[in-house]
């Protein structure tokens, strides 16, 4: 038997990977100036924002962040105000900008939603108040909207 070893032809692989590693609870705050205190019926204006942003760790991980800020009002009076900031470790590799672009509006928002959606679901609660669930949202649809926005919008010109 010989030794022999024949050289093995590699390639980089450019196989486009978005992998989750780890969620986790980055931020949150819960504030209810009045305590759960309400007058009459219980049916508040309720607000909702979503924010995602993403930043490099190392290398091809990433961190993606969802904050979630849900404010309940009765009239000018705040019931309460809960900010939730959801986030991820993602492996991204081999993605081109419009890949990545989506993977951070809608993959990753839609892994980390549902976390934060309970999360604010118990401060609510822990507060005083009954319980918020906050329906499901639509991150593609929502990416759709603000590409469509921005296509529409005149591009700025320079002087």
């Amino acid at each position: 038997m010989t030794d022999s070893q024949t050289p093995v032809a590699t390639t980089a692989d450019t196989t486009a990977v978005l992998s989750l590693q780890a969620v986790y609870l980055k931020d949150c705050s819960f504030e209810a100036p009045a305590g759960p205190r309400s007058d009459g019926e219980w049916n508040p204006n309720i607000s909702l924002d979503l924010q995602t942003s993403s930043a490099v760790v190392e290398g091809d991980l990433r961190e993606v962040v969802l904050t979630v800020t849900v404010s309940a009002k009765h009239g000018e009076r705040t019931l309460f105000l809960v900010e939730v900031k959801q986030a991820g470790a993602f492996v991204m590799s081999n993605l081109g900008e419009a890949d990545y672009k989506r993977a951070v509006a809608t993959v990753a928002p839609g892994v980390l939603f549902p976390y934060a959606r309970a999360a604010i679901s118990n401060l609510v609660s822990m507060g005083g108040f009954p319980q918020l669930l906050l329906p499901p949202v639509n991150f593609d649809a929502l990416y759709e909207n603000a590409a469509a926005q921005e296509a529409q919008q005149p591009s700025p010109t320079v002087n």
